[in-house]
């Protein structure tokens, strides 16, 4: 689907971590919320990543210059050729909506036929899944939202919205994410299915990691 946007919000405190940062954690050599920008970057989508204001957003920027996923270029201009956005949300501190205002503004400017919100902390998400999605959502009724779930049908992310909701997701407050907007839209949802645990598996404590790293050793 040629022409969505993919937000990555970015901008939250992860207090669950308990001092540390989930989206710097390394995998495969690469902190993750590099690791996930690159594979949205992928599909060939513009990629709009959301960042808090002072020393987290610095550590988080430096970390996709290092990892390649953005140059140096100021904040809110993508790197030649990448295809990839970071942009500081002063209002980081309200909760999700933050971001999506952010994400559905750049939408809205840029004409994009919706946007993919996709998790930062949700590493078993890959290119093909995302490129899976777009389909459903360039195969589906004008105004749809695409929800992907997991293999046994359970809600989870990423989420499209469709061009139409994104004025409602400019004007979202605190921290309920898009979920207001699924359940006043519940007709409107086509539910796509992604492999295994994929749409459901994200990492927010220590625990959770270790048990998430634990696993992957374990596999075949």
């Amino acid at each position: 689907m040629a022409g969505l946007l993919v937000l990555i919000p970015a901008a939250g405190a992860g207090r669950r971590m308990r001092g540390g940062d989930k989206l710097l954690e390394p995998v495969d050599g690469v902190p993750l919320l590099a690791r996930q920008a690159m594979r949205a970057q992928a599909t060939g989508w513009p990629v709009l990543v959301t960042l808090p204001p002072g020393a987290a957003g610095a550590a988080r920027a430096e970390a996709l210059r290092q990892a390649g996923a953005i140059s140096g270029t100021p904040e809110g201009r993508a790197a030649p050729g990448s295809g990839i956005v970071w942009r500081c949300v002063a209002q980081a501190d309200e909760g999700m909506a933050a971001s999506l205002r952010a994400g559905a503004e750049a939408a809205l400017g840029a004409g994009a036929p919706g946007m993919m919100v996709l998790p930062a902390d949700m590493p078993d998400l890959d290119t093909p899944d995302l490129l899976l999605l777009g389909a459903a959502f360039a195969a589906a009724p004008r105004g749809s939202i695409v929800q992907a779930t997991g293999a046994d049908g359970t809600p989870g992310h990423p989420v499209i919205l469709p061009a139409a909701l994104l004025p409602q997701v400019a004007r979202l407050s605190g921290d309920t994410g898009a979920r207001a907007l699924l359940r006043a839209n519940p007709g409107a949802v086509i539910r796509q299915a992604l492999p295994a645990e994929r749409a459901l598996t994200d990492l927010d404590t220590p625990e959770a990691w270790a048990a998430w790293r634990a696993a992957r050793i374990d596999r075949p």
